[in-house]
């Protein structure tokens, strides 16, 4: 499982905990600007083992990799100190090129040692900023890659893929009711920014990068149709 220390990460977790019978978690350190979130992961596990015991007995090793060159040959407002805006590309400058792709072929290099046959990452298209190694087409290749360069079949997984946030919020619900979703929005990380001073409904955040701005319009909907079934 692709840990962050994220929502969506969080969600797919939960989501890959009642599916499984043994899940174990990876996260990167890749220079991310945000790097408070690599704190949060530990928190989020360590809470998702007390409140949930079923799921405790389910949860492996964690592992953090060193992926800091990626950040080196970055020039991204994910790995630097610059304002988040839309490039020439028409993609915002938080795109980092191919860390979606390391991130799962580092992921199924960890799997190969650990015998697991199962790749579960947080990438949605319905409810994103665009960028390319998020889409499903991009994560349909890369299975098919990764299965033939390590010759075994490997799954890549991607629970969030056709849901928004407002429907990510009701998983995760769905999932482990409002314990879950009251860690999420306590113990997750997602602003671009790394904010963790003020406390918003939804979780900790500046409340104004694109990251936060998808989290809050995600929260809002999933009370507005929860209100509305």
């Amino acid at each position: 499982m692709l840990f962050s220390g994220g929502q969506d990460s969080t969600a797919c977790l939960a989501w890959a905990l009642q599916r499984y019978a043994q899940v174990e978690t990876v996260g990167f350190d890749y220079g991310q600007r945000h790097r408070i979130e690599l704190d949060c992961r530990p928190r989020v596990l360590n809470e998702l083992r007390a409140r949930f015991p079923k799921w405790a007995a389910r949860l492996g090793p964690d592992h953090l990799l060193d992926l800091s060159l990626l950040g080196q040959i970055s020039d991204t407002a994910l790995t630097s100190q610059r304002a988040i805006e839309m490039a020439d590309s028409g993609l915002p400058n938080t795109f980092v090129p191919g860390r979606n792709l390391l991130f799962l072929s580092f992921a199924a290099t960890l799997a190969y040692r650990r015998g697991a046959a199962v790749l579960v990452g947080g990438m949605c298209e319905t409810d994103y900023s665009g960028y390319p190694d998020c889409r499903d087409n991009t994560l349909k290749a890369l299975q098919v890659a990764l299965s033939l360069g390590m010759d075994r079949p490997l799954v890549i997984e991607t629970p969030l893929m056709w849901l928004d946030k407002a429907q990510t919020w009701a998983l995760s619900h769905t999932l482990g009711g409002d314990a879950l979703n009251e860690l999420i929005v306590e113990h997750t990380h997602t602003c671009y920014l790394g904010e963790r001073g003020q406390r918003h409904p939804w979780g900790h955040g500046c409340g104004s990068c694109p990251a936060c701005e998808l989290r809050r319009r995600g929260y809002e909907g999933y009370l507005a149709r929860d209100a509305n079934p």
